[in-house]
């Protein structure tokens, strides 16, 4: 079995992700937002089934797909050393920021140019 950061290398699972992020969804939206056939989009749904990042239920005729947020977790302990280091970083824009002095706000553009013609 793929884990789930073979899974996710591939765009287009990652933006079916982020559609289901919002709500579930057909296979037949799915397709139609992603501009995919259905087969195509099915088999991105099925390597996505298979890593646990997506559940499917049946509703009558439909397939709707929602996401599982519980796999995400073994990247999302991995992003963290990243994590830290990028909030390092920013605290240090920060700091600098405060410790710059303030610049005078330009006059506005209107104020110089009244009077004359575009």
């Amino acid at each position: 079995m793929a884990t789930s950061f073979q899974v996710l290398a591939d765009p287009t699972r990652r933006r079916i992700l982020d559609l289901l992020l919002e709500r579930s969804l057909p296979v037949g939206e799915l397709a139609e937002q992603l501009a995919l056939t259905q087969p195509g989009t099915s088999k991105h749904l099925r390597v996505l089934r298979e890593a646990g990042l997506v559940a499917a239920r049946q509703d009558a005729q439909r397939r709707w797909y929602e996401l599982r947020p519980g796999p995400l977790t073994e990247i999302d302990a991995w992003l963290q050393p990243y994590r830290r280091l990028w909030e390092a970083r920013l605290d240090a824009l920060e700091r600098h920021l405060d410790v710059m002095p303030d610049e005078d706000v330009l006059p506005d553009e209107t104020d110089e140019t009244e009077g004359t013609a575009p």
